[in-house]
C-alpha cells in the first residue's frame, strides 16, 4: 500500500506476528495455493493492463512536450531524465521504509518489551509525526526542499541506528526521529518534484504520468523490500533490515546531493510567517481545506484496513489448522495497488477523465468494497473486496497527488501537506487505542463512514485555475 505510507507494514505485521509465530505455513496447503493463484492472476492482469496502456498511448508524452517547445525531442529527453531521477530517489526513500517496517514489532519483542511498552513506542511515532510535521514542512518551504530531503536521509538513518540498542529510551528516541522522517517522506519529495517540474517548463499534464509511475513503482519496491528483509533476517537476525535501510538512505543522500537542484516555497518570508501562511491558507482556502479532510478520511480508512485485514480473514475461516500466507497476501495487495495506478493512467490518458471525476469513482468503489466486508462471513469474498480496496488505493495516490498539485499554493506546499497529516495521525492514535476493544464489523462500519464522508466532501471540491492559487496568500 503507500502506503502510502510507511507505517502500514509496521502495524500490519504487528497484528500478524503473534499469529504466524505459533503456526506453520505449508507451501502446498490450500490457502497457499489459493493466494499463489490470486497473485499469478493479478500479476497477469497488471501486465495486460500496463501493456494496453503503453500500446494505446505511446506518443502522449511526446505530444505534450512538443506543444511546449519546437525542439520537442530534446524537451522529451529532459523530461524523461528528470522523471527517472525523481523515481530513483523516490524508490530509494520508500524502499528504506518498506524494508524495515515488517520486522519492527518482532524487533521490539526480541528485546523482551511488554505489549504496553511496544504500543507506547508505536503511538510515540504517530504523535511525533503529528507534532513535528507542522514544523518540518515550513522548514522545507523556507530553507529548501533538497536540503530537507537530505535531512530525511540523515534523520531516518539515525532512527535506524537506534534499533541496535535494546534500551527503551533509545528506541523511543528512534521512534520520535522516525515520526519526523515520516513527515518529511510524505511532503518534501513530492513538493520538490512538482516545483521542479513546473520550473523546467514541462506540461502540467505530464504530472499524472509521474504520479502514476510513482505508485506503480512503490508496489514493486514494497514486494522486493519484503523479500530482501526476509532474506537478511534469515541470515543475520531481526535487526538486519535496518542495516539495509541505512545503505539505501546513504545512496539516497548521495543521489540527491549530486543530482538535485534546490527549490523553495517562500524563501524570503520569515520562518514563523511561513508556518502561519500555510495555516491561514489551510483554513481559509475552501478547496485546500476540503482536500485535507478528504485525505485524512480516506487514509484513516486505509489504516483501519491495515489493522484488521488479518483478523478479518481469520474470523471468516472455518479451517483454523491452516495459517494464512501473510507474505503472499501482502504481495497480492501490492499488485492490486499497481493495477489501480495503471488504471488511473488509462483513465487520464485514454478516457481524458479529470482527477476530480476519477476521485469520485475510486471513493465509490472504496465505499462498496469496505461496506461489503461488514456483511460477508467467508474469507473468499472478503479477499476479493480487499483486492478491490487496494486497487482503489493504487488510484488514490496519483489521483490526489494531481489534485494537490492543482490546489495547494507553491509558496507553502510542504507546510500545508504536513499540516494536513495532523488529523490523520491523531485519528491513527485513536484507532490504535481501540484495536481489540470492538469487533471487526463495527470498525469497518467506522471505515465506511469515513469514506462516505470523504465522498460527500469530494463532491464540493472544485479546484481553481493555477493562477488563482496565490490569492490565498494575499
Amino acid at each position: 500500500m503507500d502506503s502510502n505510507p510507511t507505517i502500514v507494514p509496521e502495524i500490519g505485521n504487528e497484528i500478524s506476528t503473534g499469529e504466524s509465530s505459533e503456526t506453520q505455513t505449508y507451501f502446498f496447503d490450500f490457502k497457499t495455493r489459493f493466494f499463489l493463484l490470486c497473485f499469478v492472476l493479478l500479476a497477469l492482469a497488471c501486465l495486460l493492463i500496463r501493456k494496453y496502456y503503453l500500446q494505446e498511448n505511446p506518443q502522449n508524452a511526446t505530444k505534450s512536450v512538443g506543444n511546449m517547445d519546437k525542439n520537442g525531442e530534446n524537451m522529451l529527453k529532459n523530461f524523461k531524465d528528470f522523471q527517472r531521477n525523481y523515481l530513483i530517489v523516490y524508490c530509494l526513500a520508500m524502499g528504506s521504509d518498506w524494508v524495515q517496517g515488517a520486522y519492527l514489532y518482532a524487533l521490539y519483542q526480541s528485546y523482551q518489551f511488554e505489549k504496553s511498552q511496544i504500543a507506547l513506542l508505536f503511538v510515540a511515532g504517530f504523535l511525533s509525526s503529528a507534532f513535528f510535521g507542522s514544523i518540518v514542512g515550513s522548514l522545507a518551504d523556507k530553507f529548501g526542499r533538497k536540503r530537507m530531503s537530505l535531512a530525511f536521509g540523515f534523520v531516518y538513518m539515525a532512527s535506524s541506528i537506534t534499533k541496535w540498542f535494546p534500551s527503551f529510551s533509545v528506541l523511543l528516541l528512534g521512534r520520535l526521529l522516525g515520526g519526523i522522517a515520516t513527515s518529511l517522506l510524505f511532503s518534501v519529495f513530492e513538493s520538490w518534484m512538482i516545483s521542479e517540474h513546473n520550473s523546467r517548463g514541462f506540461d502540467s499534464e505530464l504530472l499524472s504520468e509521474t504520479f502514476s509511475l510513482s505508485s506503480f513503482a512503490n508496489g514493486i519496491v514494497a514486494i522486493v523490500s519484503g523479500l530482501v528483509a526476509s532474506f537478511v533476517v534469515s541470515l543475520f537476525g531481526v535487526v538486519s533490515p535496518y542495516g539495509v535501510s541505512i545503505i539505501l538512505l546513504g545512496i539516497l543522500i548521495y543521489v540527491v546531493n549530486t543530482t538535485w537542484t534546490e527549490n523553495y516555497g517562500s524563501q524570503n518570508t520569515q520562518l514563523q510567517n511561513t508556518f502561519t501562511d500555510a495555516f491561514r491558507v489551510l483554513i481559509s482556502n475552501r478547496n485546500v481545506f476540503l482536500l485535507c479532510l478528504i485525505q485524512s478520511a480516506f487514509e484513516s480508512s486505509m489504516y483501519i484496513f491495515v489493522f484488521l485485514w488479518t483478523p478479518t480473514l481469520e474470523a471468516g475461516d472455518d479451517n483454523k489448522a491452516e495459517a494464512f500466507p501473510h507474505g503472499i497476501i501482502f504481495a497480492c495487495f501490492m499488485v492490486s495497488v499497481m493495477i489501480g495506478s495503471s488504471v488511473f493512467n488509462i483513465f487520464i490518458e485514454k478516457k481524458k477523465w479529470t482527477p476530480e471525476f476519477i476521485g469520485t469513482i475510486l471513493l465509490s468503489l472504496a465505499i462498496l468494497s469496505t461496506a461489503s466486508v461488514i456483511f460477508m462471513k467467508s474469507w473468499y469474498p472478503i479477499t476479493i473486496a480487499f483486492f478491490v480496496f487496494e486497487a482503489c488505493c493504487g488510484m488514490y495516490w496519483p489521483c490526489f497527488g494531481m489534485l494537490r498539485s492543482k490546489v495547494i499554493p507553491e509558496s507553502c506546499r510542504a507546510g500545508i501537506m504536513n499540516l494536513s497529516r495532523i488529523p490523520l495521525n491523531l485519528m491513527v492514535v485513536s484507532l490504535l487505542s481501540q484495536v481489540g476493544k470492538q469487533d471487526n464489523s463495527s470498525t469497518f462500519v467506522l471505515s465506511s463512514m469515513f469514506l462516505v464522508g470523504a465522498f460527500v466532501l469530494h463532491r464540493f471540491l472544485t479546484p481553481p485555475p493555477a493562477e488563482e492559487l496565490q490569492h490565498s496568500l494575499e
